[in-house]
């Protein structure tokens, strides 16, 4: 296994175990950029999950050994409906 999906595997286990963890959807383009959504029910939540040690440390080690640019946004829906 390639060590970035380590790196996921370890980082989805923990925040899926944060409180206020709603979801984690994961898309990829055919050109291979990947988006990925969290979903969290506070923003304190998030602010949590961004100061998680552990999470830290796996984003600096990104900057460094996998990535060469990221772009992150924190959102708030303006509108929420299903159908269906």
């Amino acid at each position: 296994m390639m060590e970035l999906a380590k790196v996921g595997e370890r980082m989805y286990g923990l925040v899926s175990s944060m409180p206020g963890y709603i979801s984690h959807k994961e898309f990829v383009a055919e050109d291979g950029e990947t988006v990925s959504l969290f979903e969290f029910d506070s923003l304190e939540s998030v602010a949590a999950w961004r100061e998680h040690p552990e999470h830290k440390q796996a984003q600096r080690r990104g900057r460094k050994e996998f990535f060469a640019e990221y772009h992150i946004q924190v959102c708030s829906p303006i509108r929420d409906y299903r159908y269906g």
